[in-house]
C-alpha cells in the first residue's frame, strides 16, 4: 500500500477521531492501522473479538484462518456469529460481519487449516501474526513459522476462568543481551493429555476479555506506543477478578532461539 492510498478519507478521520485525538496514535498511528496487514489464526472464542476490535480500529487488511463452520455451541462466546449461519463456514461469516462493522477495510478469506504444509505462505503474506487456536500443535507451528519470518506473534489462551496474552519476538534481545522467549521457551513439547473447552468448559465473556487484550497488543505493536509485551505474560484470572504480568525466561534449549547442543555442554 502507498503513502497516497493509506491517507485518510474524511469518512475515515470521521469514524477514527477517537483514536486520531490519542498523542499515542494520532493521525500518524492511524494510517499505519491502515497500511497493516494482520493474520489471524483460528475463528473461535479469541478469533472473535480480536477480528472485531481490529476491523474496527481500521487494521486495512484481515486475514482469516479456519476450516469449521458455525456450530450452535459456538454461539456463547463466538459473538460474531447469529443461529441462522449456522453450517455456514467460519470464514465467510466472520468476513460477513466485519463488513458491516468498517466497510473500510480488506477481508481475505484463508479456508484451510494452518499447518506444516501451509503456515510459511500463510505468515509471509502478512506484517504481523494472532494466534487465537485451541490446540498446541498449532501453537508450535505458528510459533516456528513466525520466528522463522521474524514477524511479531500475539497469542492468547484462555482455561475456564482465566486466561493468557503474550507477545513473541524472539529474534530480538533483551537490554542484558539474552533472547527474547518465544513460545517454546514457555512450553517446551505438548502435553499428554490435551485439554479443550468442550471438555472443561468456559465461561463465554473470558474469551472476550483476552481477545480485545490481544487486541491492544496489535494496535500497540503496530502504532509503536506503550510498552511491549515481549518477554512477558500477561495473566487474568476472571473468578478472582485480578490481572498480573509476569517475566517469560529465554529457554537455551529450544529449537529455535536457544544454543546449539554442542555450545550448552561446554
Amino acid at each position: 500500500m502507498t503513502a497516497q492510498e493509506n491517507t485518510l478519507s474524511a469518512a475515515e478521520i470521521a469514524r477514527y477521531q477517537r483514536h486520531i485525538v490519542l498523542k499515542e496514535i494520532g493521525g500518524a498511528g492511524q494510517q499505519k492501522l491502515k497500511a497493516a496487514r494482520v493474520l489471524i489464526i483460528g475463528l473461535g472464542g479469541l478469533g472473535h473479538p480480536v477480528a472485531q476490535y481490529l476491523a474496527a480500529a481500521g487494521v486495512g487488511t484481515l486475514g482469516l484462518v479456519d476450516d469449521d463452520t458455525v456450530d450452535i455451541s459456538n454461539l456463547h462466546r463466538q459473538i460474531l456469529f447469529t443461529e441462522n449461519q449456522i453450517g455456514m463456514a467460519k470464514t465467510k461469516a466472520v468476513a460477513d460481519a466485519l463488513a458491516g462493522v468498517n466497510p473500510h477495510i480488506e477481508t481475505a478469506l484463508h479456508e484451510m487449516r494452518a499447518d506444516e504444509r501451509n503456515i510459511d505462505a500463510l505468515v509471509a503474506a502478512y506484517d504481523m501474526i494472532v494466534d487465537g487456536s485451541d490446540n498446541f500443535a498449532t501453537r508450535f507451528i505458528v510459533n516456528d513459522a513466525c520466528f522463522r519470518a521474524q514477524k511479531p506473534l500475539i497469542a492468547g489462551a484462555v482455561g475456564r476462568f482465566d486466561g493468557q496474552v503474550m507477545t513473541f519476538k524472539p529474534w530480538l534481545t533483551d537490554a542484558d543481551g539474552v533472547p527474547l522467549p518465544c513460545y517454546r521457551s514457555l512450553v517446551p513439547c505438548p502435553p499428554v493429555d490435551e485439554e479443550n473447552c468442550a471438555t472443561t468448559g468456559i465461561v463465554g465473556a473470558l474469551t472476550g476479555i483476552i481477545g480485545a487484550l490481544q487486541a491492544i497488543e496489535v494496535i500497540k505493536e503496530i502504532t509503536a506506543t506503550g510498552e511491549t509485551l515481549a518477554g512477558y505474560m500477561l495473566i487474568y484470572d476472571g473468578l478472582a477478578g485480578a490481572a498480573r504480568r509476569v517475566k517469560l525466561n529465554w529457554d537455551p534449549t529450544n529449537p529455535n532461539n536457544g544454543k546449539p547442543a554442542q555450545s550448552r555442554s561446554q
